[in-house]
């Protein structure tokens, strides 16, 4: 039986990129997401021998029981990896981002993971040396401005990961996540506002490169994986010198 893994979030951007990346070096991959035309055209590349797809909701228990168990009866009962892609972001101050769009976030950002780690735990239970994988992000290093709430719903993902590295070790459950800098999706190129932080950095990573960094995730035992050297000196430093991490957000964020 093929390895196999359930990716939300995956009708575009980094899922798309993933699910086409892992069948084309021969698993089987679970297509699921809000957008339908968007799985339709993602299981038309990767072939519909090598796939399954379904709507989903990562809000809603309901919804997340029965994709699993769409993926259940085409994978055949296991699952390899969990990839927890699906994410949004809303740039811009607190005061100019609305309440609803903030609790969106959180919603989708952390308690859809949340939601995934327990409809997919039997299946994963079930398979051999399964993994759950995170998009985190860059801002779960520290907080950004015009990016508040986004920020605070990636160190969830950073804290949950960790959590549940240890956690789950003993159910031969690996957990880990990506931390990138911004990714060039339509997530970031749709936004209005541009965050300090994207004006100097820019969106230079590629969702293939992601898709790439992810396979590794699948086949290693890291906790975090942070791709760029920029980020991992960034990262580095602020480990070193602690007291230097507030003044350069500050820049970083004019």
């Amino acid at each position: 039986m093929k390895k196999s893994i359930f990716i939300t979030g995956a009708a575009s951007g980094i899922g798309r990129e993933t699910a086409l990346l892992f069948a084309k070096r021969g698993w089987f991959v679970g297509l699921f997401d809000l957008n339908e035309n968007g799985l339709k055209a993602v299981a038309e590349e990767v072939g519909t021998d090598n796939c399954c797809y379904a709507k989903l909701d990562v809000t809603n228990p309901e919804s997340y029981a029965n994709a699993v168990a769409v993926f259940s009866k085409a994978s055949g009962g296991a699952m390899n990896v969990l990839f927890n892609c699906a994410g949004i972001m809303y740039m811009g101050s607190i005061k100019d981002v609305t309440l609803e769009q903030q609790l969106r976030t959180m919603r989708i950002n952390v308690e859809g993971i949340v939601i995934g780690v327990y409809a997919a735990m039997p299946l994963l239970k079930k398979a051999e040396n399964p993994v759950i994988l995170s998009m985190s992000s860059a801002s779960a290093l520290y907080g950004v401005p015009d990016l508040a709430v986004y920020s605070a719903s990636k160190f969830a993902v950073r804290g949950l990961t960790e959590a549940l590295h240890i956690e789950l070790e003993r159910e031969g459950i690996h957990v880990t996540d990506i931390m990138p800098l911004y990714v060039n999706t339509n997530m970031i190129s749709s936004q209005q506002h541009k965050a300090g932080t994207l004006n100097i950095f820019g969106a230079n990573l590629r969702p293939l490169q992601i898709a790439e960094v992810a396979w590794k995730a699948c086949h290693q035992k890291k906790i975090h994986w942070v791709p760029t050297f920029k980020l991992k000196t960034l990262r580095t430093l602020s480990r070193l010198f602690p007291f230097v991490e507030k003044p350069v957000m500050k820049f970083l964020s004019k």
